[in-house]
């Protein structure tokens, strides 16, 4: 097919702005379902090419060659269609679970060295709709890895930057321009920076059994240490997870202290006045166990949103129209979902030619 030069195609972002929300969504999703379509079709085709000479014949030294070279692939799409064409000759119903958007192709290639003629149908069943995480989860189910000992060992520091060779002329000559001995060297010469392993990483090694890496200092690793010392009585063994999960538990109820007021005798609480932005300490608390301490809205579909991060306290009737910060009226809500229902419900307002709002929305922060 031959492309037109971009500068005579119609401006087809332009185009899309004058839709209407629902026929927007309605194309998006024709186009996902079409996508999925045309990939399990693709992912059948690399599955009948593997089984032929083509792609040697061709002058390829693979089919990931051969995808990546001559069908213009990335890398990662390459292995990704490959391993999982290789599962679908298996079991030819992933391509209709594909097809379908049941899976995709990372859940495929995840489950791919798992999957038994008696447990494909389970398996595929069970990694429906997940995430990779979730995915994860499952294959250390089926293939559970043993505990990760505990280890601790001190990181080499960042490599020290080698000077270039000097740029050397005919006959031995300097080069002019070069580097002398003892100036800085240029930026583009300078060696990449020793990489550390992803801090914070959690990998599932099989149920309920996680490996956390992450990388400390020499003061975290003596409260560490400290730590074990002092807790000798409770826990001989001085295992570090279980030294973790008490530091963990008494972090969080710290939080709880400092953020909602935690408190075991707490005091009658002052009554608030009607409107007021303030949320009590009690209400936070209340709304912060029903909804899981993650927000809570829910869209067209059904679907929650459940984010963790930066969740604020939402009135859901707004205090500038007189919302009160009552258990009932505040939910929790992400910084996004809790911008967006404050321009959807002033703009419907607004609409309706009803009163303007009189102060900013109502939120507060955790």
């Amino acid at each position: 097919m031959r492309h037109e030069p971009a500068d005579t195609q119609p401006d087809l972002l332009a185009s899309l702005r004058l839709l209407a929300d629902a026929e927007l969504v309605a194309r998006v999703e024709a186009l996902a379902a079409r996508e999925r379509g045309e990939t399990a079709l693709l992912v059948a085709h690399l599955a009948e090419l593997d089984t032929r000479d083509v792609h040697l014949r061709a002058g390829y030294s693979s089919l990931f060659t051969y995808c990546r070279d001559a069908l213009a692939l990335s890398e990662h799409e390459a292995y990704n269609r490959i391993e999982v064409a290789r599962a679908a000759r298996r079991f030819p119903i992933i391509l209709e679970r594909l097809a379908a958007g049941l899976v995709n192709l990372t859940t495929v290639r995840l489950l791919s060295p798992h999957l038994t003629p008696a447990n494909h149908r389970g398996v595929l069943d069970s990694a429906r709709g997940k995430k990779r995480a979730e995915v994860e989860e499952i294959v250390a189910r089926l293939a559970p890895f043993p505990e990760a000992p505990a280890l601790i060992r001190k990181l080499p520091g960042p490599k020290p930057a080698l000077p270039p060779p000097e740029p050397r002329g005919p006959a031995g000559q300097d080069v002019p321009g070069a580097t002398a001995p003892g100036l800085p060297v240029p930026a583009r010469f300078t060696p990449s920076s020793y990489r550390q392993g992803p801090s914070g990483e959690v990998t599932p090694l099989a149920p309920d059994r996680y490996k956390l890496q992450c990388t400390i200092d020499g003061s975290t690793l003596e409260k560490l240490r400290l730590a074990k010392d002092m807790l000798r009585h409770a826990i001989p063994s001085g295992d570090d997870a279980a030294i973790l999960d008490r530091a963990f538990t008494s972090l969080l109820v710290d939080l709880a202290r400092s953020r909602f007021a935690a408190v075991e005798n707490p005091q009658s609480p002052r009554p608030v006045a009607p409107g007021s932005r303030h949320v009590p300490a009690e209400v936070k608390r209340a709304v912060w166990v029903r909804d899981l301490g993650c927000c809570a809205f829910v869209g067209t579909d059904g679907r929650r949103c459940r984010e963790r991060a930066f969740v604020e306290f939402h009135h859901v009737r707004p205090y500038a129209v007189g919302g009160e910060s009552t258990a009932e009226n505040v939910q929790l809500r992400c910084r996004r979902h809790n911008d967006y229902e404050a321009r959807a419900y002033f703009d419907k307002e607004r609409v309706g030619d009803v009163q303007e709002p009189v102060a900013p929305y109502g939120s507060e922060a955790l």
